[in-house]
């Protein structure tokens, strides 16, 4: 199956599960089919699934137990940003958007930060740096910035972001990262995201902020040749 029309099924899975939660017709804590089920229901191959169920779980949306299933998360956001909320605006424009909101966040995270933000920040690094392909890597690559965005503790900022992660799921993005993010750079930015991180988490909002400037500069560079 194209990998195009593969991506075009995930996001309606993905569609599926958050406005079913937002509309009420999935509960908090409702089990969700199965892997076989949502492959046969949307004729996607498995693998896109289990990708789509792992960037619900990593966004907190949904809560995954071996032997037992899949479950809409009892606090989900059931974000409602959907493809259309995202369908004229290209990825430079994401881009150049993130490189003049994302540092900015530095000074709230230092500020309103837990031990619990900083604890999802880990696991999505550890997390990014096992895994096995590309796409898993962009799960958690993802993830982090969304955890990064939560760390603030300000609505606006969190909501801002879901828009961020609702495109990058969409197609053009996902081609852009298949064609450009190979095994070196992937370390680069893996040891990018530790020194976000671990800015963050010394209370250095300016050490922090430039090296959120030097991941998203590289990225830009990376993908647009500036």
């Amino acid at each position: 199956m194209p990998r195009a029309r593969s991506r075009e099924g995930a996001q309606r899975i993905r569609e599926f599960i958050l406005s079913g939660a937002a509309q009420g017709v999935l509960d908090p804590g409702a089990r969700l089919p199965t892997e076989r089920e949502l492959a046969r229901r949307f004729s996607v191959p498995r693998n896109a699934v289990r990708k789509t169920l792992a960037q619900l779980e990593a966004e907190g949306s949904i809560t995954r137990h071996v032997g037992r299933g899949t479950f809409l998360a009892g606090d989900s956001r059931a974000s409602d940003m959907s493809a259309a909320s995202v369908a004229h605006t290209s990825p430079a424009e994401i881009l150049d958007a993130r490189l003049r909101i994302e540092p900015a966040l530095a000074e709230l995270v230092v500020t309103n930060a837990t031990p619990a933000d900083f604890e999802r920040m880990e696991a999505c690094l550890e997390k990014a740096e096992k895994s096995a392909t590309l796409d898993e890597f962009e799960v958690w690559d993802q993830a982090l910035h969304q955890a990064l965005a939560e760390a603030t503790h300000n609505r606006f900022v969190v909501r801002v972001f879901d828009m961020v992660t609702a495109f990058r799921q969409q197609a053009e993005w996902g081609k852009l990262k298949d064609r450009i993010v190979t095994p070196e750079r992937r370390l680069q930015y893996q040891a990018e995201h530790r020194d976000i991180v671990r800015a963050l988490k010394d209370r250095d909002a300016d050490r922090a902020r430039a090296a959120i400037v030097t991941h998203l500069q590289h990225a830009r560079r990376n993908l647009f040749g500036f």
